[in-house]
């Protein structure tokens, strides 16, 4: 009997985690994600250039996110009245969602596109600034393993605007601070530059 109640327990607490972290659902996610419409686009291609897009952006990346603006960890007032009531599966059915669907791709700045190149794919030696290429990918396709964004075909008036507040430390939720020590080696011609060039990537 002893061991049939320790077998019941064990079960329901593997029961409960699966709920927890059960894998989103990108077709609940799409009834869910109506709210999010305004800002990010019916498939998550936003049309305002201060807010992100968000349509092919990795699973576990967006979940990530959604998670710390409703922890605060990432510090948002707007995006934490829209996450605050939502549940762990709630959150990742929108990820799924917003994950399964295609980004539209932008159009860089021509007369910003030599810089913006170099900065993204060599970086700049001396400033000791890093290049984008190694954690974002060389079209910028992200890696989704290690929870690094996509950033391909982003706004990029959205992409200088997260530059300037991870160099200030308003955002810190970039794993080992590398984001805020990137940026704040970048002047703002800098983040204009790489920002129009990741805008242009494919």
């Amino acid at each position: 009997m002893k061991n049939t109640f320790v077998t019941f327990l064990a079960m329901a607490a593997l029961v409960g985690a699966g709920s927890v972290n059960a894998a989103g659902n990108k077709d609940a996610g799409k009834a869910k994600s109506a709210a999010c419409a305004a800002c990010h686009g019916v498939d998550g291609n936003s049309s305002i250039a201060q807010n992100p897009k968000l349509a092919g952006q990795s699973e576990g990346y967006l979940l990530k996110q959604l998670q710390e603006f409703k922890s605060k960890k990432r510090d948002n007032a707007t995006m934490y009245g829209m996450v605050a009531a939502l549940s762990d599966q709630d959150m990742a059915d929108l990820a799924a969602y917003y994950a399964s669907n295609k980004v539209k791709a932008g159009v860089a700045d021509e007369t910003l596109v030599k810089k913006g190149e170099q900065i993204y794919r060599s970086g700049d030696a001396s400033k000791g600034l890093s290049a984008c290429i190694g954690c974002h990918g060389p079209t910028g396709a992200g890696n989704p393993a290690a929870k690094f964004p996509a950033l391909a075909g982003q706004h990029s008036e959205y992409t200088v605007s997260q530059l300037k507040i991870f160099s200030s430390g308003a955002r810190a939720n970039d794993a080992g601070n590398m984001m805020q020590n990137i940026a704040g080696k970048m002047n703002p011609a800098d983040m204009k530059a790489v920002a129009s060039y990741i805008q242009g990537l494919q």
